[in-house]
């Protein structure tokens, strides 16, 4: 006896309610919230929440508003998710990031080079164009980071204290601590930076 073919759309479909769910999981941990709290913030059961951040449900489009609000973003952004069947990511396939933190443009380009966002750690490869300074802003979060420069210079600075990296220099340290980077060079710098648990 044979079994009956899965379809393709039924497996389209979970892998997309499981991206759907992982992308609500990273978002309520992004903002430090508890599945009590964005119970609370949304109006949606706490079991209801757990079973669609394990793609377990199949949820209606006004719960996900309901989600949304209690997350405080867009629901389109509950659908900015791609469904990975690969663990590879090409390098013409490169998904690129908008500027960190919501700053203005200033030249700095950001790829990742992990197929998502989900998992433990994020990994970017970053191009900085001479006299890129995030001085004015520096970063502060919870997790460690750890870079390494390819091609150029680029200045790390740990509460104000600098570490000059040169092609081949890598560095780690506590994101706790605030940091900015500055490309004091006179050619882009490129490198890879990766961040655990994911900022983006």
């Amino acid at each position: 006896m044979t079994q009956p073919a899965v379809s393709d759309n039924s497996l389209e479909t979970g892998q997309l309610l499981s991206a759907v769910g992982s992308q609500v999981r990273a978002l309520r941990k992004e903002r430090g919230l508890t599945l009590e709290q964005l119970s609370d913030a949304s109006g949606l059961s706490t079991g209801i929440i757990s079973q669609i951040e394990r793609g377990k449900a199949n949820p209606a489009f006004t719960s996900l508003v309901q989600l949304a609000h209690g997350l405080g973003i867009p629901v389109g952004r509950l659908f900015n998710v791609e469904v990975q069947s690969s663990p590879v990511v090409r390098k013409d396939e490169r998904r690129r990031l908008d500027n960190h933190g919501g700053l203005p443009d200033d030249g700095a380009a950001f790829h990742l080079l992990t197929p998502d966002l989900n998992g433990a750690l994020e990994v970017t490869w970053v191009e900085t164009q001479p006299g890129n300074d995030t001085s004015a802003t520096p970063f502060q979060h919870n997790g460690e980071e750890f870079g390494l420069v390819l091609s150029g210079i680029k200045d790390v600075y740990l509460d104000g204290t600098r570490y000059r990296l040169h092609p081949g220099d890598s560095i780690r340290y506590a994101s706790t601590i605030p940091h900015w980077y500055v490309n004091a060079g006179d050619e882009v710098c490129t490198a890879v930076w990766v961040i655990t648990p994911p900022t983006w």
